[in-house]
């Protein structure tokens, strides 16, 4: 018997051994001859290792091949500040930065000789959106706030998480073009309600927008805001792309769509041609449901905005949008063609004060509150884009890394590891709302928190206080030059006064 079992082995050990070498010589012979890769044609096989560790790469250079300070799109130590603050570990270091503050473009803020004390530190105000020009204007109440991220391009969890963590910590949560589900309402939380080119959610039957539609949003409490999407910054010019295999028939229902087919959203909106086009379809969104009208657009040069400006003054602040939302070309949370994402639309560090600039000429800054966004995923930046001049900043990835994200960068491919941007159930499974949801509320109170902290080290009582002359930027040369000189304010205008559009700034 025993014998016979020694037989046994030594006859399937033989035949595993042929198999190996019978799927080695088919490799061999099938590399050899084929025709697409010259690595394999020269080294079959073997060349195969290249492709492999080629695609490790991407994973383990993040680990043990780069420095803190020099992954993109976000290196270690951004991710390791945003992971500890989600965990309300602190921001605390020792034994000095890592933070090179002779690079250009670092962020130099100037401190007061005299801080401000405890005592003297008030609660940053909130700030109302629409006053005075729609039935419900929105009391924003948090600086820091959840940006555009669709359900369908992040995944049930992912959304249910969000929208309580908003509610926990006072922001509002942007339901992204891809339309309103019940997990964004679960939590309790604030909603702006995104209107993209294919009108996702607000759609008829032929895709037009939908004034029923409209109106059956706006009844619901939570929809605070409308925000008629024109660009965003990872792929301005360029609609939405959500890959078939994400287009379950749950979404295919929120949306209006076909299950199972690439939903990819206009390049624009067809009915919105023009800076008055656009006032129109404002005016009319506002009309019909009450509440503030705003547009999220990418900035490519000034021309935009001195449209815009001389077309509300032209018809009167009443019609101006309640808000803007500028977003960077740096931004981008989903899947997006790369020679977009690389080259198309200005940053938000150049796009942000000229658009302010733009407003502050024109007299409306007032009116028009501004929405800053693009890589802000830090106080430091955060408190950048307020002394340029926003009033809010929103974040799609700051938020995605409090959820769990490790930057796999595959949230195109419905195989996100950490179950943010996937609809496969096994993946799903990773993140526990329960748990993430305090993440997400601990991120945007700790931010909040902090831009408060840079803003009292500036002398400011509280975080609405910060100017230009709060900044600096370090040059090539190594010196600073606070963002005043760089971007100096423009000399403000009333807003019944006629403006020329060549006395708006265009350079």
């Amino acid at each position: 018997m025993n014998e016979m079992l020694s037989v046994l082995k030594v006859s399937l050990g033989v035949l595993i051994v042929l198999v190996l070498l019978g799927v080695l010589v088919f490799l061999y012979v099938q590399d050899i001859t084929q025709q697409k890769h010259a690595i394999l044609r020269n080294y079959p096989i073997v060349g195969h290792l290249r492709y492999f560790f080629e695609q490790l790469g991407e994973y383990f250079r993040q680990y043990f091949f780069l420095g803190d300070r020099e992954e993109m799109p976000f290196n270690r130590s951004t991710r390791g500040w945003i992971y500890r603050l989600a965990k309300n570990e602190g921001g605390v270091i020792g034994f000095g930065s890592t933070y090179n503050l002779r690079e250009a473009g670092a962020l130099v803020f100037v401190n007061a000789p005299f801080p401000i004390l405890e005592e003297e530190r008030l609660p940053t105000p909130p700030l109302t959106i629409g006053a005075g020009h729609c039935a419900q204007p929105f009391v924003a109440r948090s600086i820091v706030n959840i940006s555009g991220m669709s359900y369908g391009a992040i995944s049930k969890p992912a959304v249910q998480a969000l929208s309580r963590g908003a509610a926990l910590a006072g922001c509002w949560m942007d339901t992204g073009e891809g339309g309103l589900s019940p997990y964004h309402l679960e939590g309790g939380c604030d909603i702006m309600m995104q209107i993209g080119t294919a009108k996702y959610g607000v759609r008829d039957a032929a895709g037009n927008l939908s004034e029923p539609r409209l109106r059956d949003l706006a009844a619901i409490e939570q929809v605070r805001a409308f925000e008629i999407k024109l660009s965003q910054g990872a792929k301005p010019g360029k609609g939405g792309v959500l890959p078939g295999a994400k287009v379950t028939s749950e979404i295919a229902g929120i949306r209006g769509i076909a299950q199972g087919q690439d939903s990819i959203s206009p390049n624009r909106h067809p009915d919105i041609d023009n800076v008055d086009q656009l006032l129109d379809r404002i005016a009319f969104v506002r009309a019909v449901t009450g509440k503030p009208v705003g547009v999220k657009t990418a900035i490519g040069g000034w021309r935009f905005m001195n449209d815009l400006c001389e077309a509300v003054l032209r018809r009167g602040i009443a019609s101006a949008p309640d808000f803007l939302a500028i977003d960077g070309g740096e931004g981008g949370s989903g899947a997006a063609p790369q020679a977009l994402a690389d080259h198309v639309s200005l940053s938000i560090d150049e796009a942000l004060p000229r658009v302010i600039d733009a407003l502050i000429a024109a007299g409306l800054t007032e009116r028009v509150r501004v929405i800053a966004a693009g890589k802000l995923v830090t106080s430091a930046r955060a408190a950048w884009a307020l002394s340029a001049g926003a009033d809010f900043v929103n974040s799609a990835r700051g938020f995605m890394f409090s959820l769990g994200c490790v930057q796999a960068m595959r949230c195109h491919t419905n195989t996100c590891p950490t179950g943010v941007a996937t609809h496969d159930p096994r993946l799903q499974r990773g993140l526990v709302v329960e748990e993430k949801c305090q993440r997400v509320a601990n991120y945007c109170v700790n931010m909040n928190r902090e831009i408060d902290m840079i803003a009292h080290s500036c002398g400011l009582r509280h975080a609405r206080e910060f100017r230009r002359e709060h900044v600096r930027i370090v040059q090539p040369n190594g010196q600073s030059l606070a963002l005043n000189m760089l971007y100096p304010y423009p000399q403000a205008r009333g807003p019944a006064t006629p403006v020329q559009p060549a006395s708006l700034p265009c350079a």
